[in-house]
């Protein structure tokens, strides 16, 4: 797909920051006048993730194609159409989609968004539609109307929340409850009677909680994930450890950051396969390679089980008498990241990977991670633009 312009990136903005999860296709000429589309790998995705079709469960043929409802929208009007999607039988039956009617409003290398709502397919042309405008105006209109009504999103336990993180901040600052990188959050937890355990599950009745010093300008954590040990090459922490650490004083470790834009000083990368939904980490070794995978689909579902609603808590880290005390001052309040839109962010090395393995002295191989990890400037690339509260009066 061509670079968005920046009209483009304007609206795909308005629809992002009011939670409007799509995935994004550009018709061809060549598509156009055969009316026909690819459906891309991020596409395929898209319309798996929201239970809408599996082209990977698909036979070839006309015989199993499917069709469903679109509407295609215009400036006030919306265009009611059928989505066909199917494996021909030439060509290895590579998957297609098109939208009956889609010439009337559609010109080659236009930006289309789809979004799957209500069980229809929704057309949104970013080239075309004047989607600020329409969206803001006093007028009634469709558009408006869908977008109204997916952002329609009950508030009560995130106000709860906040409730009583601006009590916690009251007290003033809290003394620190360990020495740790990670004493910002534990502590924090502690003092709205969170237990500390290693669930996967949000931390506050469906709110995930991630706290950071404000003078760190540190990468943020979206959750930890560790391979798919039946697919890949090495089938541990350990073989990875063996076979990338290195000796830091008494520590045998693996401490680095794996990115898709370049090797790290350990030789080692990512790359993402949409064909075949996985993540790839591979060494420039040539008796290596590939030696670890993730399903994206599992990367997916565990961003979802994470980060449905985030306060990211942002904290003042102030030394009294030798001791660390936190002064919690502001929230960036996320929500409902689009799922569509994490692998791009791992291709462009926005989203990396952290190893944190090491060996104790008794031989035990530890894993802190594989950590999945976001740029801060990146969060509004992931997550609809937030909302920031100040805790502080």
């Amino acid at each position: 797909m061509r670079l968005l312009t920046k009209s483009e990136e304007d609206k795909l903005k308005v629809l992002t920051e009011n939670s409007v999860s799509l995935t994004l296709i550009e018709p061809t000429a060549t598509g156009l006048k055969k009316s026909i589309m690819d459906a891309t790998g991020i596409v395929r995705n898209f319309l798996k993730a929201k239970g809408v079709h599996d082209y990977g469960l698909q036979k070839q043929g006309q015989e199993s194609k499917i069709i469903l409802e679109a509407l295609i929208y215009s400036d006030y009007i919306t265009y009611k159409s059928k989505v066909s999607l199917y494996r021909p039988n030439t060509k290895k039956g590579d998957p297609r989609i098109w939208f009956s009617g889609l010439t009337k409003f559609s010109k080659a290398n236009d930006i289309l968004a789809l979004v799957c709502f209500d069980g229809k397919i929704h057309v949104i042309n970013l080239t075309e539609l004047a989607v600020k405008d329409i969206v803001n105006s006093s007028l009634i209109n469709p558009l408006k109307d869908l977008i109204q009504e997916i952002n329609f999103t009950e508030n009560v336990i995130s106000n709860e929340l906040l409730g009583m993180l601006r009590k916690i901040t009251q007290r003033g600052a809290i003394p620190s409850m360990l020495q740790a990188d990670t004493s910002v959050g534990r502590t924090l937890e502690t003092v709205l009677g969170i237990p500390i355990n290693s669930s996967k599950q949000p931390d506050y009745k469906g709110i995930e909680l991630k706290s950071f010093r404000t003078n760190k300008g540190n990468r943020k954590n979206l959750f930890a994930q560790v391979p798919n040990w039946k697919l890949s090459k090495l089938k541990s922490s350990a073989e990875i450890l063996d076979n990338f650490g290195y000796w830091r004083e008494e520590d045998f470790k693996l401490y680095c950051t794996v990115s898709a834009l370049k090797p790290n000083p350990q030789g080692l990368s990512l790359k993402v396969d949409s064909d075949i939904q996985h993540l790839i980490e591979y060494s420039a070794r040539k008796d290596m390679g590939d030696f670890v995978i993730w399903t994206l689909e599992k990367l997916h579902k565990r961003l979802l089980e994470k980060h449905k609603e985030t306060f990211w808590v942002s904290a003042e880290s102030i030394r009294i008498d030798g001791k660390e005390y936190f002064l919690y001052k502001e929230i960036e309040h996320t929500k409902k990241p689009i799922v569509s839109q994490f692998d791009l962010l791992l291709e462009q090395g926005i989203i990396t990977v952290d190893h944190l393995i090491k060996r104790n002295p008794k031989g035990k191989v530890i894993e802190k991670g594989p950590l999945f990890k976001i740029r801060p400037t990146g969060l509004n690339l992931l997550f609809p633009p937030s909302k920031k509260y100040s805790l502080i009066d």
